[in-house]
């Protein structure tokens, strides 16, 4: 735990995603990342250098058979307060749209939700849970399916509701997560998703995993290089007289 603690509070302050008076809330989804997450920011919130509040917030996509009972009692331990947003989310992508990849309606329409309940209870900084591996699967991801070199921020702005998002697991492994979740003996919920393990997320996170068992010292590299704008070196786009 010590090691995960001290990666986000580093992160935490190298990056400034959180300041004085601010309102945090942590998008709770109820997996490993979202509840680690929450617990080391209520500890780290006892030590901070600077004073914020911190909540819970949970968007409920109307799946029948998704029980937020541990989740509850979790925050409750935590002392800290948690909302459930009740949606439609599930029956729009799944029933009314049919679509056929689901993922990022469902991203925007949770992103959505959380917003505007954030909004709404005063809340200005979002946390949530992505870590180095989810950075690397998305710079992949970016790459073979949109021919665009690009991963996840440290730290954005939602320009339409006024809210920074920061994700302060950045530079900490999901192998240090799981350490955590065992070690802590904390509640993980299953996902009630269809689509759950079964994405190009999940096939192209493997393929990391296969790259990183392949090459020795590949996550270094590649974690580097996603920080190595200056030396970026791409074809320029134009066209070069021949």
């Amino acid at each position: 735990m010590k090691r995960l603690l001290g990666n986000m509070r580093r992160t935490i302050q190298e990056y400034d995603m959180i300041s004085d008076g601010d309102r945090v809330a942590v998008g709770l989804s109820g997996g490993k990342d979202s509840m680690a997450l929450l617990y080391l920011l209520k500890r780290f919130q006892k030590f901070a250098p600077f004073n914020f509040d911190l909540e819970a917030i949970t968007v409920d996509m109307g799946f029948n058979n998704f029980n937020l009972e541990a989740a509850k009692i979790f925050c409750g331990e935590l002392d800290v307060p948690y909302t459930i947003v009740q949606t439609d989310i599930a029956k729009i992508v799944f029933e009314i749209r049919e679509e056929k990849n689901p993922c990022a309606l469902c991203a925007n329409m949770r992103r959505g939700t959380l917003s505007d309940t954030m909004n709404n209870k005063g809340l200005n900084v979002l946390a949530l849970g992505h870590h180095q591996d989810d950075a690397l699967t998305t710079m992949f991801l970016n790459m073979l399916y949109s021919g665009k070199l690009n991963t996840l921020e440290y730290k954005s702005h939602l320009t339409r509701a006024d809210i920074h998002v920061i994700r302060p697991f950045m530079n900490s492994t999901e192998m240090d997560i799981k350490g955590l979740i065992k070690s802590e003996g904390i509640p993980v919920l299953k996902s009630p998703c269809p689509m759950d393990r079964h994405t190009k997320r999940e096939s192209i996170g493997q393929l990391v995993k296969q790259l990183e068992m392949a090459v020795p010292h590949s996550r270094k590299s590649m974690v580097t290089a996603m920080r190595n704008e200056e030396q970026c070196n791409l074809f320029a786009n134009k066209k070069v007289p021949l």
